[in-house]
């Protein structure tokens, strides 16, 4: 467990998303890359279609036109330390916006390292699920 990397929690503005390729290049050089075999990044993005649409299947719900979106900072650096506790994983880094976003702006990016595939996916799957359930607050805009 000594290459596990401190984890990375950055913030955006209603900015421009960092570069995943200069992620991907950092992660690479760690003193965790070693004990890496894959990385698996997640990119959520402000999409037009309501959540109501998606989720609950209500086909007349309103096309959004953007998403208020913030974070709690201590629940998304418990989520991480919580994520490095899985078996396997060695690396993670996110970066959350805030603020109005529009209709295909990034809300967040994960990145996540770690030995083998079934590691880093359960990984990615949980960090990510923690981030949206119990880290966010999201109201969609139409």
């Amino acid at each position: 467990m000594e290459n596990i990397s401190k984890f990375m929690i950055e913030s955006g503005n209603g900015g421009n998303a960092p570069s995943v390729d200069a992620w991907l290049k950092e992660a690479k050089t760690d003193r965790s890359a070693s004990d890496c075999g894959m990385y698996l990044i997640h990119n959520g993005v402000v999409r037009q279609t309501a959540r109501a649409k998606v989720r609950l299947g209500e086909e007349t719900a309103k096309p959004v036109t953007g998403l208020l979106f913030s974070y709690d900072e201590e629940k998304a650096a418990a989520a991480v330390e919580e994520t490095y506790q899985m078996p396997g994983i060695y690396y993670i880094r996110v970066w959350l916006n805030r603020g109005e976003l529009s209709v295909g702006d990034d809300i967040m990016q994960v990145l996540i390292g770690g030995d083998i595939r079934p590691h880093v996916v359960d990984a990615l799957q949980a960090l990510v699920g923690q981030i949206k359930t119990k880290c966010v607050a999201e109201t969609e805009l139409f």
